[in-house]
């Protein structure tokens, strides 16, 4: 999850269908905010402080980076929910709630399903309606903006050509957020080898790749590797887009990663003080965002993952 630098951070918030690229675009939406209750949950910094006492006990704490991961090469402070009430972040206000998926380029049936699948639980986690737009296909790429690997001859596309020349100028005017996924390896200038995923944090654009992440046709086994591995990316990329730094205080999906293996060793949701800032941006009660993530994980057979979320769940109705 190597990010690049676009104007402030490397990534930014995630705009409905008024600049589509022509008005026949057709938009698939997924989920959306749980009905609201008589009793709703407020998410309020007093209410969310508690909240994160209750289950931080659930989460293991930030240890020594390992030779090569991220921490050893871009030292961070992090940031706790307090810093980021006070930060002036960017979150979904008025008409722009909605997040778009744009599939970029060709995908196998399996990194389709994977797509459609990620966009489900983004709605889930996010509480926000995800739309998922017509495909734009690669050749939307100049000759100029792509290359092949000089060592390794693979075919990559330019990150920041992606977010700033074909996403940007389509962004919705309801979006929270424009986000494409593409199943070719992606690079954000000569001087990288690739990287996962790039995006804006003023324009609220971003993309990643699929590329990288295994092979979703090969076995079941493979599918769902596959399938966490994307699940975790698109919630890092877009927590950015959020206005939300990297986590260093706790191991938490919004951790940064230098590599594969990193992202596999990070949890597959929020540590306490992400999961407030996320809630507390999205006026998302915890309880049931975490039922929701549960009954994705028991849908997917995603066995230790729904644990977690039952886990937390259990003990936010105990508090």
């Amino acid at each position: 999850m190597r990010l690049s630098l676009i104007a402030a951070l490397l990534l930014g918030a995630l705009l409905a269908l008024t600049n589509c690229r022509t008005t026949s675009e057709r938009s698939k939406q997924t989920g959306g905010p749980a009905d609201a209750t008589a009793q709703r949950f407020e998410p309020t910094p007093e209410n969310m402080r508690r909240v994160i006492a209750a289950v931080k006990h659930l989460h293991k704490p930030m240890g020594a980076p390992l030779p090569g991961d991220w921490l050893t090469t871009s030292p961070e402070p992090g940031q706790t929910f307090d810093e980021y009430l006070q930060s002036n972040p960017t979150k979904p206000v008025g008409e722009r709630r909605v997040l778009y998926v744009q599939p970029l380029g060709d995908f196998t049936p399996a990194r389709r399903r994977v797509v459609t699948l990620a966009a489900d639980y983004m709605s889930r986690f996010f509480n926000l309606p995800v739309r998922v737009r017509e495909d734009m296909p690669l050749k939307d790429v100049p000759r100029d903006m792509q290359r092949r690997h000089p060592d390794w001859g693979d075919r990559q596309v330019r990150a920041g050509y992606v977010t700033m020349k074909l996403l940007l100028p389509t962004l919705p005017s309801d979006a929270a957020a424009l986000i494409a996924f593409t199943s070719t390896d992606l690079y954000p200038d000569e001087t990288m080898n690739f990287v996962f995923g790039q995006a804006s944090l003023s324009e609220r654009v971003g993309v990643w790749s699929l590329y990288r992440l295994g092979d979703p046709d090969a076995s079941e086994a493979d599918f769902s590797q596959t399938l966490v591995r994307t699940l975790k990316i698109a919630t890092h990329e877009t927590g950015h887009m959020f206005s939300i730094p990297h986590c260093t205080k706790y191991e938490c999906v919004m951790s940064g990663s230098n590599s594969l293996s990193e992202t596999d060793r990070r949890p597959i949701d929020l540590c306490p003080e992400c999961m407030a800032k996320i809630c507390w941006a999205t006026g998302t009660d915890p309880r049931e965002r975490y039922a929701r993530l549960a009954a994705f994980c028991t849908e997917r057979g995603l066995i230790a993952e729904r644990r977690f979320f039952e886990d937390s769940l259990r003990a936010l109705e105990k508090s």
